[in-house]
């Protein structure tokens, strides 16, 4: 229950997954995963199929989450995924970034975003 309530569902722990929107689901899935570690969470395109505002919300649980002490390794092809992550590991064919949020936001891989008609985030 404690999970549940840590991820807003306390009041669908009963619940059947049919009924469960996506975003629900995301998050259930994501209190499954803290049953089996305190430590680390290894999340593969999370937010796929969500829609914008439940996607703002993943992302700020899994920065609480990484502020409480887990470590999150996440894998996205979201650029907004940039404004909660404190690292960023970005490979594109021979080339790649790894290093903070702020470094990679004054790296060309950035710019290329921003040329290419991306838009900063909050």
């Amino acid at each position: 229950m404690e999970l549940l309530e840590l991820v807003e569902l306390p009041d669908k722990a009963n619940a059947y997954p049919v009924q469960l929107s996506g975003g629900q689901k995301q998050r259930i899935l994501l209190a499954r995963a803290l049953c089996a570690t305190s430590k680390v969470l290894l999340l593969d395109e999370p937010i796929t199929g969500l829609d914008p505002k439940v996607t703002k919300e993943f992302y700020q649980l899994t920065k609480q989450l990484n502020e409480e002490g887990i470590s999150i390794i996440m894998v996205s092809h979201d650029i907004q995924a940039v404004a909660y992550a404190s690292h960023i590991l970005h490979i594109q064919q021979e080339a790649s970034f790894y290093g903070t949020r702020e470094e990679y936001e004054k790296s060309d891989y950035w710019k290329l975003f921003e040329l290419q008609g991306g838009m900063r985030h909050e």
